[in-house]
C-alpha cells in the first residue's frame, strides 16, 4: 500500500502524466464528438431566381430558415456561377428558371436546378439531399393551397468540376496536404533534437557556423526532398488517379514551396522547445496530425461544427492550404481568387520562423554557457 501510495503521489507530482491522464481523452471527446458528423448544418449557397415571384421567395426563405443552409450569394446571371464556387465559400447553386412560380400553379410542375461542388462529393451529396428533401416538402404543402393534385418539383442535380464524384477530388489535395506538414514538421524537429540527445550539438556550437546557418543547413534538404515528393504526388495524381491539375501548375508549385517552408518553421520551433527526440515526434505526431486531419476541413466541413471551432481551425496552416490546393487543382482558381489564404500563410512563416529562430538562439546561448 505504501508503495501503491508512492505511485500515485509521482503522478499527482507529474503534469505531463495528468494532462495525457485527464486532459488528452476530454479533448478528444470533444473534437471526434463535434467535428465527426455526417450531417449539415449552416452550409453556405447561392441561388439564381429568374423568377422573382412568391413561390421563389418562400422556397428561398424555406431553404435559409431550415437551419441547414444559409445565404451567401444572390446571384442575377448564369455568368456569376463560376466565380462564386471558385471562392470555396458555398456549397451549391440553387437555380429558379423563368416563370417558375406560374408553370407550377398553372401545369402543376416545374424544375429547380442544383449545381452541387463536386470537389467534396460527400458534402454535394448531402446538400444536394436536403435541398431535394425540402423542395419535396414544400410541394407537397401546397396541395391544398393550390390543386386537388400534389404540385410536383423537380429537381435536376448536377455536380460541379466532379461530375463523376470520384473521391480521389476530395482525397489526393487532403493527403498532399497533410503529408507534407507531417512530414516536414516531424523530420526537422527530429533531427534537431536528435543533435542535443546526441549531444552533436556541441560540436555545432565551436564551429564557426551562426545559428541561422545552422538552421539553414539543417532544413534546406528537407525542402528540397519535400520539392520532390510534391511532384512525384502530383505526377501519380495524374497518371493514377486521373486528377488533372486545372489550375496554373507553376502557381500550384509555389504555393506548396510555402506551405514546405511553413512547415519546416513549425518544426524548427518545435525542435527548439523540446530536448529529445520521443517529445519532438509527440509533439509534431499528435499535435499536427489529429488537429489537420479533423478540423482543416479535409473531410468534415467546417461550417457542420460550432463555432469554436471555426476559431481553433484557423490557426491551423492545413485549412487554409487545403483551400489553396483544391482551388488550383481541381477548380482551377487563379491568385486573385487564393490571395487571402496566401496571405495567412506567408504571415504563418514568418511567424514561426522568428519564433523559432529567436528560441533556437536562446537554447544555443544557454548550451554554450
Amino acid at each position: 500500500m505504501a508503495f501503491v501510495k508512492k505511485e500515485f503521489l509521482h503522478i499527482f507530482r507529474d503534469y505531463r502524466t495528468l494532462i495525457i491522464l485527464f486532459g488528452l481523452p476530454a479533448v478528444q471527446i470533444l473534437v471526434f464528438g463535434y467535428a465527426v458528423r455526417t450531417d449539415i448544418s449552416n452550409a453556405g449557397i447561392a441561388v439564381l431566381d429568374l423568377s422573382h415571384d412568391e413561390i421563389t421567395t418562400d422556397i428561398t426563405n424555406k431553404l435559409e430558415s431550415s437551419g441547414f443552409f444559409r445565404i451567401v450569394y444572390s446571384l442575377h446571371s448564369n455568368n456569376e456561377i463560376d466565380a462564386a464556387f471558385k471562392e470555396g465559400i458555398i456549397k451549391e447553386v440553387v437555380i429558379f428558371p423563368e416563370d417558375f412560380g406560374s408553370d407550377l400553379t398553372r401545369e402543376g410542375s416545374a424544375s429547380v436546378s442544383i449545381i452541387a461542388d463536386g470537389s467534396e462529393p460527400n458534402s454535394a451529396n448531402l446538400v444536394s439531399s436536403y435541398t431535394t428533401a425540402i423542395l419535396s416538402e414544400y410541394s407537397a404543402g401546397l396541395t391544398k393551397n393550390i390543386s386537388a393534385t400534389m404540385p410536383v418539383i423537380r429537381s435536376e442535380v448536377r455536380m460541379y468540376f466532379n461530375p463523376n464524384l470520384k473521391s480521389q477530388f476530395m482525397f489526393v489535395p487532403g493527403v498532399i496536404t497533410l503529408i507534407l506538414i507531417l512530414v516536414c514538421a516531424l523530420m526537422t524537429s527530429v533531427t534537431i533534437a536528435r543533435e542535443k540527445e546526441f549531444g552533436t550539438m556541441e560540436v555545432l556550437l565551436v564551429s564557426p557556423l551562426r545559428p541561422w546557418q545552422i538552421i539553414l543547413g539543417k532544413v534546406a534538404p528537407y525542402f528540397f526532398l519535400s520539392v520532390i515528393n510534391v511532384i512525384t504526388i502530383l505526377l501519380m495524381a495524374w497518371f493514377v488517379f486521373e486528377l488533372p491539375i486545372q489550375g496554373s501548375l507553376a502557381l500550384l508549385m509555389a504555393e506548396c514551396m510555402l506551405y514546405i517552408l511553413l512547415s519546416l518553421s513549425i518544426g524548427i520551433l518545435i525542435s527548439a522547445s523540446v530536448s529529445n527526440m520521443q517529445a519532438a515526434m509527440f509533439i509534431s505526431m499528435l499535435g499536427m496530425m489529429l488537429p489537420s486531419l479533423l478540423l482543416s476541413g479535409f473531410i468534415f466541413p467546417i461550417e457542420n461544427m460550432p463555432k469554436i471551432y471555426d476559431y481553433v481551425s484557423a490557426v491551423l496552416p492545413p485549412r487554409w492550404f487545403i483551400n489553396i490546393i483544391r482551388g488550383i487543382m481541381v477548380k482551377g482558381a487563379g491568385f486573385e481568387i487564393i490571395w487571402k489564404e496566401t496571405l495567412i500563410l506567408f504571415a504563418m512563416t514568418i511567424f514561426f520562423l522568428v519564433l523559432g529562430s529567436k528560441k533556437f538562439k536562446v537554447r544555443l546561448s544557454q548550451e554554450e554557457k
